[in-house]
């Protein structure tokens, strides 16, 4: 079967199916419209249809080919962790402002993947990044990633602060939980896929959050600052919850569709 073949017959969207046969052959995008007729082998055929079958079951695009581009990083990726999104990746260059003015020691909060904390550490190497998570197999995808970009990562397993002891440091950002656990939008998309404990923050959506904003300061350096991505419709509970625990210089800021998603400020005990 050619190349064009394939694709026409794949029962994806159209550019999915371009993107999983390059991906297989190993070539751009661009190669598949150029070598239309081009017979593909059938290790590779038989490998397209297998992943072809799975996004059209509604496995995540990422979950099938396995990796997820994140700033300059590849990520691998799988159904223990949250897919990164383009949202977050403005959470880190809000966290890379603050390590540029002095913020050298960063904790991660629920990295994931690693997303957050290796792109820090791989744009900005002077900085100190810690990383934790509860899940005992998205700490072994992040110091995957982490292996395999040859980035320098410290990995903790705990749940938010409970094994931190009295640890602080400069910056604490997270992309916690945050959708709640009766939201239809659980049923939508990538997200029944992903890992519920990487997705539902509680019945509001914001415990997990709050958690994070009442424990926060006992590990933050006098100046430190919080850092936290949320739903576009959380900005004000958030800074609600922020300043009612004693933070200061609270501001939120909007993602690349202009939808506030991340609100910080500064512990000025």
């Amino acid at each position: 079967m050619t190349v064009r073949e394939l694709i026409q017959q794949a029962r994806i969207d159209r550019v999915e199916a371009e993107i999983l046969l390059a991906d297989i052959l190993e070539v751009e995008r661009a190669w598949l419209i150029a070598h239309g007729e081009h017979l593909v082998a059938e290790p590779a055929l038989t490998l397209f249809t297998d992943h072809a079958t799975a996004r059209q079951n509604g496995e995540p695009l990422a979950y099938v080919l396995g990796y997820r581009d994140f700033r300059s990083l590849r990520l691998g990726v799988n159904r223990h962790v949250l897919i990164p999104r383009r949202e977050t990746e403005h959470l880190v260059e809000w966290a890379i402002e603050c390590i540029d003015v002095g913020a050298k020691r960063v904790l991660d909060l629920g990295t994931g993947s690693g997303a957050i904390a290796l792109a820090c550490k791989a744009e900005r190497p002077g900085a100190m990044l810690t990383a934790i998570d509860c899940s005992v197999e998205a700490l072994a995808c992040a110091e995957a990633n982490a292996r395999s970009l040859g980035v320098q990562v410290e990995w903790l397993e705990s749940h938010w602060f409970e094994q931190l002891g009295a640890a602080q440091w400069d910056l604490v950002v997270s992309n916690p939980p945050y959708i709640s656990a009766s939201d239809a939008h659980l049923r939508q998309g990538d997200l029944p896929a992903e890992p519920d404990s990487a997705l539902i923050g509680g019945q509001t959506g914001l415990e997990s959050i709050e958690h994070i904003v009442e424990h926060t300061p006992d590990h933050l350096v006098p100046g430190g600052w919080l850092l936290l991505e949320h739903g576009f419709d959380q900005a004000d509970a958030v800074t609600a919850s922020m300043r009612d625990r004693g933070f200061q210089h609270i501001r939120s800021r909007r993602d690349w569709s202009g939808q506030p998603r991340m609100t910080g400020g500064q512990w000025q005990p």
